[in-house]
């Protein structure tokens, strides 16, 4: 555990540097001139995410310790691939980027807010006497949003040279995360396959139920099919190593960062399939009836699936 204590800090930080790297100003300018989508992936993110944690954690026979971290986990904001994947899926990236970054800069005062009122609220009190509200935003300010300014001002100054280095920068983002990712796992290898047992379908409960949920919510009060697939793959996909980062400095991680690994695995699976069914598929709207025709082409031969829900 020791080698990802000290990783840790320097991988999160350079992953915020390289987000802070593709943001304009006019990434923010975009919330206040088209706010009503933005609005609704920031409550859907902020305010729905870990909302449903927490009655998954009522419902759930879970350890409170994985339960903390799932609550952790519900809290972080979204992933920096959440673009990329978004991109693919032939969504609003405008907006994904919006997402992305201003809730990633809310996030040293979100995040510890709603882990610990979430903590007060469900009755756990294992939270270290030394560690306070303050101090985890204080911490979570100086690794998550001061190198994602530092990005932004280097974007500014240095232009041609960002966007040289922007698409090496994300290759070492991914290569540190997975350093933290299995580091995190095998700190915990004596005992991970029974936490991943007991983690590992509330975990993955929590990344389907909320992108379905986000994608609906879309589809009622969003602007368009862009925008509900971009604000259900920013619900599903959360910044991982922020999670561990929190954990690790709250409880000194262990048991706590588990179940945000054990989503970081699982949510690029579901994101993926997610992407792989909208980029390959033509959705359409038969008479007003709330039915899906999927055209799928494998080897020249188009196969017809039909689904009772409408992904108008």
């Amino acid at each position: 555990m020791e080698i990802v204590t000290k990783i840790l800090p320097i991988a999160l930080a350079f992953i915020m540097l390289t987000l802070g790297l593709s943001l304009t100003t006019q990434d923010f300018i975009r919330v206040i001139k088209q706010p009503k989508d933005f609005l609704l992936g920031m409550f859907s993110q902020i305010l729905i995410l870990p909302f449903v944690a927490i009655l998954l954690i009522k419902v759930w026979p879970i350890s409170p310790e994985l339960a903390v971290g799932l609550l952790i986990i519900a809290a972080a904001p979204g992933g920096v691939t959440s673009n990329v994947l978004t991109s693919y899926a032939k969504g609003d990236v405008a907006l994904s980027i919006s997402l992305t970054a201003v809730i990633s800069l809310l996030s040293i005062i979100t995040v510890p807010f709603i882990i610990f009122n979430s903590m007060d609220f469900l009755g756990f009190n294992i939270v270290n006497k030394n560690i306070s509200l303050l101090s985890v935003a204080i911490q979570m300010f100086l690794i998550v949003a001061v190198p994602t300014l530092i990005g932004m001002i280097i974007r500014k100054m240095l232009n041609q040279f960002t966007q040289k280095f922007e698409p090496i920068a994300n290759k070492i983002s991914l290569v540190l995360f997975l350093i933290v990712l299995v580091g995190a796992i095998y700190s915990e290898k004596d005992n991970i396959v029974n936490y991943f047992v007991e983690s590992g379908l509330i975990t993955l409960s929590l990344n389907l139920l909320m992108m379905i949920i986000a994608f609906f919510l879309a589809h009622f009060f969003g602007s368009g099919i862009k925008q509900k697939k971009t604000i259900a793959i920013e619900c599903g996909l959360q910044n991982g190593t922020l999670a561990i980062f929190v954990g690790t400095i709250m409880f000194g991680g262990g048991i706590y960062i588990i179940p945000a690994a054990t989503y970081s695995l699982i949510m690029f699976a579901t994101s993926i399939l997610f992407v792989l069914f909208f980029s390959g598929s033509e959705v359409k709207i038969n008479s007003g009836i709330a039915k899906t025709i999927i055209h799928i082409e494998i080897n020249n031969i188009h196969a017809l699936i039909f689904s009772p829900f409408s992904f108008n």
